[in-house]
């Protein structure tokens, strides 16, 4: 045998002629993956933008049809027990507990409403503005084990908020403690100017809200357009995450967002300080609970900051009116939502746990769903009844 002949040579073993080495074809097959990916969280993006503007839209036809006749029920306040009911009609027709309170501070600034019943409106403002991320949590109703978590991610919210009020309200009357102690913090904020936030999300989604509200300045019709595209957006958020981002979101959510409670409270309360909508950010870990990303647990403490972070709003536009009692309204609004924390972080397995069992019965079955959410929307409407009849 000749050794110079080329066709003679041994092949390497495990490397035959006219194959790719095994580390080249896992980086060729790694490619399609990679792209895959990639335009999976580009289109995730986009419907995650979608999310976002058809919650504000949503916001904007609600304000569009009640923001005047939520005014009009405030200014209609003559007892404590209706002020709390004309606060939560009034953020359930607007869905915006910001809104409420800068209205009721426009009101006391202004001698139309006196600060003592102010204080209940605006512990009703914060029971009415949790429909949105219930009706986000609709999104998962095709399956009933996700909308079991994605519901009980909605209503715990609900449940912090009307436990902290039957605590607090009749304390409220009998003592005055919020009352009290808003005065006493008012005078540290006395000769502070006029501030406005800029929020980065109505800079990006704000052009789209305004033009779709300029082509249709009707209630009913923006609402279905909102409707329609929540549910698309979120449908597609919802596929994209179960297939692809899932495993990654859950680690950097529980590693980096949510590693403790602390860290859970401080970007609930700075994400809503910052886009000024608490509305928004609940919403947006209603799906990620839904998946599985975030258990009901982790996001309480989130929801806890969201609520003292929508406070913000309200305070920056009482400093605009140079009023004191405009201020101090503000202010009950802030120390409301601390004394609610106050008390409920320690005892937070309550309204968690009622959160989850309402969960369990709307998903056991079809009919369950159904009445569930009848009894939801009649929370909200005998309020309404109630100061009508009288």
């Amino acid at each position: 045998m000749k050794s110079g002949n080329p066709s003679s040579i041994v092949p390497a073993v495990g490397v035959t002629r006219g194959t790719v080495p095994p580390e080249n074809a896992r980086a060729g097959a790694d490619l399609p993956f990679r792209f895959s990916t990639l335009f999976d969280i580009l289109f995730f993006l986009v419907f995650l933008y979608l999310f976002l503007f058809s919650i504000d839209l949503l916001s904007a036809s609600f304000k569009l049809a009640g923001k005047g006749f939520a005014e009009q029920l405030i200014r209609m306040a003559s007892n404590p027990v209706a002020g709390l009911l004309m606060g939560i009609v009034a953020t359930s027709v607007v869905q915006s507990s910001s809104s409420t309170t800068s209205i009721t501070v426009g009101l006391v600034a202004a001698g139309a409403l006196d600060l003592r019943l102010a204080v209940p409106i605006v512990m009703g403002a914060n029971i009415g503005t949790t429909v949105t991320n219930t009706i986000v949590s609709l999104g998962h109703a095709g399956r009933l084990r996700e909308f079991e978590k994605a519901f009980a991610a909605s209503t715990v919210h609900d449940f912090f908020n009307i436990l902290a009020v039957l605590v607090l309200f009749p304390l409220e009357m009998a003592f005055h403690p919020i009352e009290r102690a808003a005065v006493v913090l008012e005078r540290y904020f006395e000769g502070v100017g006029g501030l406005q936030l800029m929020s980065p999300l109505k800079q990006v989604i704000g052009p789209a809200v305004h033009g779709a509200t300029h082509l249709l300045p009707h209630t009913i019709p923006l609402a279905v357009v909102a409707l329609v595209v929540l549910f698309l957006s979120l449908s597609r958020m919802v596929k994209i995450m179960r297939r692809t981002i899932v495993d990654r979101a859950e680690k950097f959510f529980n590693r980096v967002l949510f590693r403790n409670d602390l860290s859970g409270f401080l970007v609930g309360w700075i994400l809503t300080a910052v886009v000024q909508s608490s509305s928004v950010t609940t919403s947006l870990v209603v799906p990620l609970v839904g998946t599985g990303v975030l258990s009901i647990r982790e996001i309480f403490t989130y929801t806890l900051g969201a609520n003292l972070g929508t406070t913000i709003t309200a305070l920056l536009a009482s400093f605009a009116t140079g009023n004191p009692l405009a201020v101090t309204v503000a202010i009950t609004h802030m120390v409301f939502n601390l004394m609610g924390i106050a008390v409920f972080y320690p005892a937070r397995a309550l309204p968690i746990a009622l959160a989850l069992r309402l969960g369990r019965i709307a998903a056991r079955s079809r009919g369950n769903l159904v009445l569930v959410f009848v009894v939801y929307i009649l929370l909200h409407i005998i309020p309404l009844g109630y100061l009508f009849l009288r």
